[in-house]
């Protein structure tokens, strides 16, 4: 039997509210020639979010809900969490210092800069970047806000669910990519018990159906297309409860079926979308989730940090 989520709709309309004059209510798409007349299913733009992903709402309210030291706000990110913490450093008018691997574009370390933060980019992957930026927070004593793992991070996740409802008036099913877990365990925090949660991970970094099936957390390797915003070599702690709570189902896609995700929505609706932001939505075209009849589907698109050329190419 799974634990008690950490957190609930309580917290997550609690996040809503505080975050509602900072964050952006992204819209929800409607086209029946995405994914066939027979399928109701919407696509939520949170790629239209602040800074091009969904990151900014669980590390703006991290930042609101926490007292802040002179040294400002450390992170280490992939690249999209980097972007919403520097964004939030901005904003709040305090330092940013953040730490990424060598797989995170150069694009999204080139946003960083321009946006004011402190970057070091060391070790290969996302943990790597973790470890470097935990030493450096013992030293500056400055405020951590964790990529995922993180009951506020997971509170302002959530507020996408949240919105959903609000302009769906209601879905079945939310399919949603995973890296570490921070987006997937927020949506899930909303939707335990009243609507299912599909999420869906790269078969190159499976952090959490590996955890599945282990019936706890695991590492794994981690490699492919999505690996600097899906590469987490572990889901988080409080991600696995909220996750396990919300009952939500894990599935993965090939690296082929989320560049094919990539091509299809800027062909059919025009939307640049990175790896990450486009997993989601490869689990319908690549057959991996096949909706029931008359399920409504609601499928978030939470990344648009690449080169567009890249995707424009596949075409």
């Amino acid at each position: 039997m799974s634990e008690p989520s950490p957190i609930g709709r309580a917290e997550i309309a609690a996040a809503a509210k505080q975050l509602a004059d900072h964050v952006r209510v992204t819209p929800v798409l409607r086209d029946d020639s995405l994914f066939g007349e027979q399928a109701d299913v919407v696509l939520k733009l949170e790629l239209l979010q602040h800074t091009g992903s969904f990151k900014p709402r669980g590390a703006l309210f991290r930042a609101l809900t926490s007292e802040i030291p002179d040294t400002g706000l450390i992170a280490a990110s992939g690249g999209n969490h980097g972007l919403a913490v520097a964004w939030a450093g901005r904003r709040l008018g305090v330092a940013a210092e953040i730490f990424v691997p060598e797989v995170s574009p150069e694009l999204k370390v080139a946003k960083l800069r321009e946006l004011g933060a402190t970057v070091t980019v060391t070790g290969a992957l996302y943990d790597d970047a973790l470890a470097a930026a935990v030493e450096r927070q013992q030293i500056t004593g400055a405020l951590d806000i964790h990529a995922y793992d993180h009951v506020d991070t997971i509170a302002g996740a959530g507020t996408i669910a949240r919105e959903i409802d609000d302009q769906t008036g209601g879905v079945d099913t939310v399919v949603v990519a995973l890296g570490g877990g921070g987006l997937a365990s927020g949506i899930a925090a909303w939707c335990a018990g009243v609507t299912n949660v599909v999420t869906v991970e790269p078969e190159s970094s499976r952090c959490y159906a590996a955890a599945v099936v282990a019936g706890a957390p695991v590492d794994v390797e981690v490699s492919g297309v999505a690996a600097d915003s899906l590469g987490a070599k572990r889901v988080g702690a409080t991600n696995w409860r909220a996750l396990q709570a919300g009952r939500a189902q894990p599935l993965t896609v090939s690296d082929a079926a989320i560049i094919e995700a990539q091509r299809r929505l800027w062909k059919q609706v025009q939307l640049i979308a990175e790896p990450g932001g486009a997993t989601a939505a490869a689990a319908l075209w690549s057959g991996a989730y096949v909706p029931d009849a008359g399920e409504r589907v609601a499928v978030i698109v939470c990344g648009a940090n690449c080169d567009p050329a890249s995707v424009a190419a596949t075409a």
